[in-house]
């Protein structure tokens, strides 16, 4: 019985599914190229800490959070179907997305991604902003420690995001809805 050709994209998909990763590294496919990262440091711990913090005390919707949860995302061009580990993954509690997930999950339903700079701030800033547009993330909040700013990205259409708003660290960030605040950043100082 002759098989079907197997596609280059097919190939990398089934080694990176196979990857077995050190612990506490993670390894993602972003646009193609297979990205393995070592665990975070405290100050981008505490960058994600204080945003979970605000987002449980202050949403108008309840919100659940999940760090470091696999999604599937379409893929763009000859890419293979990506599969990204934001930072931090919020959907509505009312959702429960993350109760049964399997480890890789679609992202309908994710309110909103966050990611902070770490050792390749350009693939948080483009390629990964590009996934979370492509996989109709409503939100994408990238704080950016080199440039000392958060940026939230908006209104996803096709391969990125129509919106973004800039804040430098010490000014508020406003939230749209489901979130209906505003984030907080002086202690990002």
């Amino acid at each position: 019985m002759a098989h079907a050709p197997r596609t280059q994209q097919d190939v990398l998909l089934e080694g990176f599914l196979a990857l077995d990763t050190p612990e506490g590294f993670r390894a993602e496919l972003i646009e193609g190229e297979i990205v393995v990262t070592p665990p975070p440091d405290g100050d981008h711990e505490d960058y994600i800490g204080l945003i979970v913090n605000q987002v449980i005390r202050r949403a108008r919707t309840d919100m659940q959070f999940s760090g470091n949860k696999g999604l599937k995302l379409r893929s763009g061009g000859v890419c293979p179907k990506n599969h990204a580990i934001p930072d931090g993954t919020f959907a509505p509690l009312s959702l429960r997305l993350f109760r049964g997930a399997e480890p890789w999950m679609p992202c309908e339903g994710v309110a909103m991604v966050a990611e902070v700079t770490s050792t390749r701030p350009d693939g948080d800033r483009e390629a990964k902003r590009r996934c979370y547009a492509r996989g109709g993330i409503p939100l994408y909040l990238l704080v950016d420690r080199e440039r000392s700013s958060l940026t939230l990205f908006s209104d996803p259409e096709d391969d990125d995001y129509r919106q973004d708003i800039r804040v430098p660290f010490g000014k508020p960030l406003p939230l749209p809805e489901p979130f209906g605040f505003e984030l907080e950043t002086s202690d990002f100082v």
